[in-house]
């Protein structure tokens, strides 16, 4: 799963006065864990740099594992009288329809093992076959409920939520509709490398442009790719960055867990970009296909005509080999 880490800093904005009376607003800091920057184009000189830390804070209260007192972390404490806000309502409920659809590959209660495996909050433990046997008895989403009163219902106290594959795309999606509630027309909102875009880049009259990095450059940045966006929403998920190494065997494991083994997953899939019309969707899609065999992937992304994708990974050879459904394949920058 993708670390989010609580850290929400002081932003920097900057406005710009560009061709035809439009205005670049800007605002960029850092939040999540990661840095984000938002860009929205207007008539007049904006600041939405309040609005901003308050959508990241909500968000946060609601669903970081990394605020002791947050809802998601009372309820991991075993608090069964949260109720829980419209907000974990929703990630609860989106994560559940994409958890059917890829026959529980994307398990928002599978944090037990990304503790125990090292990428969470929790107690990191010395991970065996019983260890993993043990575990796996507190994951299942299948084993958790909402109630109408908005109250979590677990079949087990020990099991332990952790939404963080799905909560960054939730929150780009939540500061997407504070802009449409100010009317604004095009913007770009990138927090972390995820995106939505609407509208196009007046500036330039074009669509606006994305890169999409390379999973194959360990240190630094390097772009793939560019896909022009206008009205859609782009998430990323890799093993090329994500893993921890073992200091006493040296053995490197990645980030992903595979909820149905308990296993970190090391498989031929290097990354995944997923399109969808909203970021959290493409968020939680994008972090199951990494886990999933790319057969039973491709079975789902062809299945789904609100999804697009573009998936590096291994062939049996060894190597580097790329699928891009035709959706995706329209979007490429030339």
């Amino acid at each position: 799963m993708k670390k989010w880490i609580v850290l929400l800093a002081l932003g920097f904005v900057s406005c710009q006065f560009g061709k035809n009376g439009i205005v670049r607003n800007q605002n960029t800091g850092a939040a999540l864990g990661t840095s984000y920057n938002i860009i929205y184009l207007a008539d007049d000189e904006l600041d939405f740099q309040m609005e901003i830390d308050s959508v990241f804070s909500v968000v946060n209260q609601s669903l970081s594992t990394y605020i002791p007192d947050s809802d998601i972390s009372k309820i991991n404490k075993g608090d069964s009288s949260v109720v829980v806000d419209k907000m974990f309502r929703e990630v609860f409920e989106l994560s559940r329809s994409i958890h059917e659809a890829t026959k529980g590959y994307f398990d928002p209660t599978v944090g037990t093992l990304v503790n125990a495996w090292g990428f969470g909050p929790g107690r990191e433990l010395n991970m065996d076959s019983l260890s993993v046997d043990s575990l796996l008895n507190y994951v299942g989403f299948n084993k958790v409920s909402i109630t109408p009163q908005n109250r979590i219902v677990k079949e087990n106290t020990n099991i332990y939520f952790d939404f963080n594959a799905i909560a960054k795309g939730y929150a780009i999606d939540r500061l997407a509709d504070f802009l449409n509630s100010k009317g604004i027309d095009n913007f770009l909102v990138e927090v972390g490398g995820e995106v939505v875009a609407k509208g196009i880049n007046l500036e330039k009259n074009k669509p606006w442009v994305v890169g999409i990095d390379d999973p194959q450059v360990e240190t630094g940045r390097q772009l793939k790719l560019l896909i022009n966006l206008t009205d859609r929403a782009l998430a990323s998920s890799g093993n090329y960055r994500k893993f921890r190494i073992d200091s006493t065997s040296g053995k490197k494991y990645v980030h992903t867990i595979d909820p149905l083994t308990g296993y970190t997953k090391n498989s031929n899939t290097l990354g995944v970009t997923i399109l969808a019309n909203n970021c959290a969707t493409a968020d939680g899609y994008a972090t199951a296909f990494m886990a999933m065999d790319l057969d039973e992937a491709f079975k789902v992304i062809n299945s789904n005509k609100d999804l697009e994708a573009y998936i590096i990974y291994l062939d049996e050879k060894g190597n580097t080999q790329e699928f891009l459904t035709s959706g995706f394949k329209k979007l490429l920058v030339k």
